[in-house]
């Protein structure tokens, strides 16, 4: 029975240190690893020591100022996420297997997020008040790749990224038409988005070079060889919808997005070529991961209330 005790304690003290390692990948560093999970530098350290010496390897290396992950490390880090996976599904597991609990890490298009995900939110926490959801408003590609080394639980993004193979499970909750959008006095001055080799002086105001609308929609210049004056990067679609209405620029985005501002025509369309493109929203999951009460329950709301 002593033994039993002595190899369970040794465990739990293993699993600190998986934890304390997993921690310091997914921060960037030791000293945010130990405001993240409030240790002192030194404890972070010791602990990353203790796991060294079990494993008799290195697994990080002092490069310039900056601590970085031997190849040994690297090829740890997946099997870490496999074993703390496990422990958290243990945790959970209870008589009641339908109880809503523990923690679920959601990466969220922000489109998604700001017009979309409200009644999910509430419905979600009307049934499961006690799971603490961390919501994070992220790139669509970073969302996909999140999900595929493990570190999201669910991703609310759009399909149209792709590259999902056979690792992740995706479910289609929504088809949405896309629109470009100006202000009725930039309209007035500059309505052709049709004829080809034009040179158009205004910007084009949307999100960072990863993001799907400015991709959609720079292709299409492409194709026309339209240009435009210069492009504006912005990260908050709010933001972007209020300098457009400025007269600042255009922008091309979700028609939902900017529904309430074309009813009331702060905002007008632009005509173009792009009149059957859509975008198509998806709830995904990583295919290895274990599908939690939690996470189903929060992938069926999105289903049930989005489509």
């Amino acid at each position: 029975m002593n033994f039993i005790i002595i190899e369970v304690s040794e465990m739990l003290m293993e699993l600190k240190y998986l934890q304390t390692f997993k921690t310091i990948i997914e921060e960037g560093g030791f000293t945010k690893a130990a405001e993240k999970l409030n240790y002192t530098q030194s404890t972070i350290t010791f602990q990353v020591g203790q796991l060294e010496q079990e494993l008799s390897v290195k697994l990080f290396e002092k490069i310039g100022r900056r601590m970085m992950l031997t190849k040994a490390g690297e090829q740890l880090y997946p099997y870490v996420n496999d074993v703390l996976t496990s422990v958290e599904r243990l945790n959970c597991f209870e008589n009641d297997l339908t109880e809503y609990k523990g923690i679920l890490r959601i990466g969220v298009g922000e489109t998604l997020l700001c017009y979309k995900l409200s009644p999910v939110l509430q419905k979600f926490h009307d049934l499961a008040p006690n799971t603490r959801l961390f919501l994070l408003s992220m790139n669509c590609y970073d969302i996909r790749n999140e999900l595929l080394d493990g570190t999201l639980d669910l991703g609310i993004f759009y399909e149209n990224v792709g590259g999902f193979g056979d690792n992740l499970t995706v479910a289609s909750f929504g088809n949405y038409p896309m629109t470009l959008v100006a202000s009725p006095e930039i309209k007035k001055e500059y309505s052709d988005f049709i004829t080809p080799n034009q040179n158009i002086p205004i910007p084009f105001i949307i999100n960072e070079p990863n993001c799907i609308f400015r991709q959609i929609f720079e292709q299409y210049l492409q194709r026309k060889s339209i240009r435009l004056d210069h492009t504006i990067e912005l990260w908050s679609i709010p933001t972007i919808k209020n300098l457009v209405k400025s007269n600042v620029g255009i922008s091309y985005l979700p028609t939902f997005a900017v529904k309430n501002e074309l009813n009331n025509g702060e905002l007008v369309a632009l005509e173009t070529e792009l009149t059957d493109t859509h975008i198509s929203g998806v709830c995904g999951y990583n295919s290895n991961k274990w599908l939690s009460p939690a996470m189903e329950l929060f992938a069926r709301l999105i289903r049930e209330t989005l489509n």
